[in-house]
């Protein structure tokens, strides 16, 4: 019994020190590092705090942005980074929001949860007027309320039914949810099939102009969840397309009341005061840029970015201060470290993501390829255009962005990576990866995601790459709302973040292999060359 005991242990040991051989193994002493500073001494909170509590929300344009913008360079300035500057493009106007109420004033006094649509015009005081209840989604609707909108805040939302939601707002990923992500997307592309976001952008802006013609006085629509919570987004930003009339977006709760109260024959009237100001001095968006310069000027540069600008409902914490802070922060740690990388690594605090990925495009138009410009005065989505155009055409720097990675899924734990269906990219980044494994960032899909900054970046081929992130709340009920404060950041996960990230851009930017890129894009040929649809009504 005691000999089995000893080699029991014995084995015991050995297995143990085979175990630490390999993660040591895996670890360089640079990762080490990395791990130890950004985990002990970490800023990354401090640096949310002075950006969300201190700044606040970042419209495009707006004075808070521009606030932000200059405390974006002094802080990556007095880390020790280098070419740390702006970079502008043409965007439109700005707007701020000032100040805002929105009340029921009969058949009773309710003060309502509610926010300005942004980039819509202003009340100049108080409007007080009667509802009506015109649900209108299709241009095809604006017939049946022809004559009876006039001196009205019409509320062109469906009210719907309160419900509760059947899943926990909070959530982190399982292993199996992770898993589904991991196989080749097959390509799709119909030239017929319209973009659904640009054609509602397309409906709002026609929505105005009708209701405008009509005499109506301001607009309200429901927020699209409920729980309170206001969103606010807009999407004309260019002078020449600019809303005629007020708008405001009202919580579903208080909305769906003041449906029923006219149903019930109760006439409510509204009154709205929005304080918004128009900013015209400067139409151009800024991205902020900064290096941690290379040893070798021939290896070209590696790159980490995430957007800087948000909705003004809430602070912008989770969307995106949360991505912008740990680009903030492991560009922090490896200059305090003060590693000498191969290739240059370069950070990057995107503007106008929200309203159509303008920043990162932009820096991909400027710096790596072009394509033709296929979109018209007052479009206000140069990225869905440009991004599908054809011929790609390589400009001068094409080749010396070897690797670029975003983080703008909230503030939850980095889980692994989307391999974008690059499937020889897949080893290396694994590979990147095993020094975090230990803190559950493991995983390497071979599935793409969308919506982000990234794309702008795959579309031209640059081998760009977005962080798989526990969800958390995010979706349930941050992302753009009204509630997205710092409170709802995770400093454990942002710090988990920022280290991995660090980590792996030191990667990268060492590595004695670069990235395969995919080919170049070209065209694509329908992939159902015998598809039949209705046609679109006109």
């Amino acid at each position: 019994m005691g000999e089995d005991v000893t080699r029991f242990n014995s084995l015991l040991l050995t297995s143990a020190a085979l175990l630490l051989a390999s993660a040591a193994s895996a670890a360089t002493p640079d990762s080490a590092r990395i791990v130890d500073e950004g985990m002990n001494r970490s800023q990354v909170m401090l640096t949310a705090h002075e950006l969300m509590d201190g700044i606040g929300p970042r419209l495009t344009i707006s004075t808070n942005m521009r606030k932000a913008e200059d405390w974006a360079i002094a802080k990556l300035t007095s880390y020790g980074l280098t070419n740390v500057h702006r970079e502008g493009f043409d965007f439109g106007r700005g707007w701020d929001l000032v100040s805002s109420s929105v009340r029921l004033a009969s058949p009773r006094p309710i003060q309502l949860t509610a926010i300005p649509v942004a980039w819509t015009p202003p009340t100049n005081g108080t409007l007080r007027a009667p509802v009506v209840v015109a649900p209108m989604d299709r241009p095809e609707h604006f017939a049946a309320y022809r004559g009876k909108l006039s001196g009205k805040i019409v509320l062109v939302s469906l009210p719907g039914e309160g419900s509760e939601p059947a899943t926990a707002p909070f959530r982190r990923l399982t292993s199996e949810e992770i898993a589904r992500d991991d196989k080749f997307q097959v390509p799709h592309f119909d030239p017929e099939e319209e973009n659904g976001f640009l054609k509602r952008i397309d409906f709002y802006r026609q929505l105005d102009k009708f209701l405008a013609q009509e005499g109506a006085l301001a607009i309200a629509r429901k927020a699209r969840r409920d729980g309170k919570l206001v969103f606010g987004e807009g999407y004309q930003h260019s002078i020449a397309d600019a809303p005629k009339l007020p708008a405001v977006e009202l919580a579903a709760e208080d909305y769906r009341r003041i449906t029923r109260m006219a149903k019930m024959g109760e006439n409510p009237v509204l009154e709205i005061n929005s304080d918004v100001r128009y900013l015209d001095g400067d139409g151009k968006a800024y991205n902020i840029i900064a290096d941690l310069p290379g040893t070798d000027p021939k290896a070209g540069y590696v790159m980490a970015g995430a957007h800087f600008d948000s909705w003004v409902a809430g602070d912008g914490a989770s969307d995106n201060g949360a991505g912008s802070v740990v680009v903030m922060e492991a560009a922090r740690i490896l200059r305090q470290l003060g590693v000498r990388p191969k290739r240059t690594i370069r950070f990057a605090l995107w503007s106008g993501e929200e309203q159509g990925l303008y920043g990162s495009a932009n820096y991909v138009q400027q710096h790596l390829a072009s394509r033709p410009a296929t979109y018209g005065p007052g479009h206000n989505l140069l990225w869905d255009e440009t991004i599908r155009s054809y011929p790609v055409t390589p400009l001068a720097g094409y080749g010396a962005l070897k690797a670029y990675f975003n983080i703008d899924n909230g503030s939850g734990k980095v889980r692994g990576i989307y391999a974008e269906g690059n499937a020889a990219a897949v080893p290396m980044l694994r590979e990147w990866l095993s020094p975090f494994a230990a803190m559950g960032a493991t995983e390497v899909v071979a599935g793409p995601t969308t919506g982000t900054d990234h794309e702008t970046f795959q579309a031209v081929a640059i081998p760009g790459f977005q962080f798989i992130q526990d969800p958390l709340d995010y979706e349930s009920r941050v992302h753009h709302s009204s509630i997205d404060t710092l409170d709802h950041m995770k400093a454990d996960d942002l710090r988990q973040a920022s280290v991995v990230l660090a980590g792996l851009l030191l990667e990268a930017a060492n590595s004695d292999k670069e990235l395969p890129r995919p080919p170049l894009p070209t065209q694509p040929l329908p992939s159902d060359p015998f598809h039949y649809d209705y046609p679109e009504p006109k």
